[in-house]
């Protein structure tokens, strides 16, 4: 753990410092917002749960996208610099490489999510769909889909970061893998917004986090080949 937090911290003040992967993905999930926005968003007296599924939907696009993004950049820094091996002789396992690469990638997403949301919910006229929006449950919610889909592009952009058409590969290879990520928060949170807390929505954090786990658990043991092939 010290060395993943080590290498968390050194990639958050990097970004801090150069905010590069934070206006990227922050740009990319407003473009994407704003096109399916313009796209979908002018048919007015949908039903409440028509509204907020296409609202969760939207959101969950633009979210996954500019994971994909993010995660480009995770392993970016050290590849354009030379410093990619030096990277991976670091004392310890290379698994905790990828946790701490993965908690770098994580400080971006959950920004560029904290805007994304609410904006989502406020374009597509979906703020709560008739009902009050259960803030508490849509954070987690988006917690648990962003650590989803920053764990599965991580993952990926190790194996992918010393290709040539890695912008191209990476979401080939990582969404497909997503797909049960996507397809639970976009349920979670569109019944959310249409009916609030049941136990439905209990079922789909419960899946996304059990998903969540395995995802980060077989990635870490899986790190190591990855970085050496």
């Amino acid at each position: 753990m010290k060395t993943a937090l080590t290498l968390a911290f050194k990639d958050l003040r990097v970004a801090g410092r150069t905010r590069d992967t934070l206006l990227a993905t922050g740009f990319f999930a407003g473009l994407v917002l704003l096109v399916l926005g313009l796209a979908l968003g002018g048919q007015v007296g949908l039903p409440p749960e028509q509204a907020a599924a296409t609202a969760a939907g939207a959101v969950w696009t633009a979210l996954a996208l500019a994971a994909a993004v993010g995660a480009q950049r995770a392993f970016a820094q050290e590849q354009e610099a030379g410093a990619l091996e030096q990277l991976l002789l670091y004392p310890g396992p290379h698994g905790a490489l990828y946790l701490g690469k993965l908690l770098g990638v994580l400080g971006p997403l959950l920004s560029v999510a904290a805007f994304t949301v609410p904006a989502g919910l406020v374009l597509f006229g979906a703020a709560g769909a008739g009902n009050a929006v259960p803030w508490a449950a849509l954070v987690l919610t988006t917690a648990l889909g962003i650590l989803g889909l920053a764990a599965g592009t991580t993952f990926y952009g190790s194996i992918t970061v010393s290709l040539r058409a890695r912008e191209a590969l990476l979401p080939a290879l990582a969404f497909p893998i997503l797909v049960p990520v996507v397809i639970a928060s976009v349920k979670a949170t569109s019944l959310l917004l249409a009916e609030g807390w049941s136990p439905e929505v209990a079922g789909w954090l419960g899946f996304l986090a059990a998903f969540d786990l395995g995802t980060v658990i077989l990635a870490t043991l899986l790190f190591p080949y990855a970085a050496e092939g």
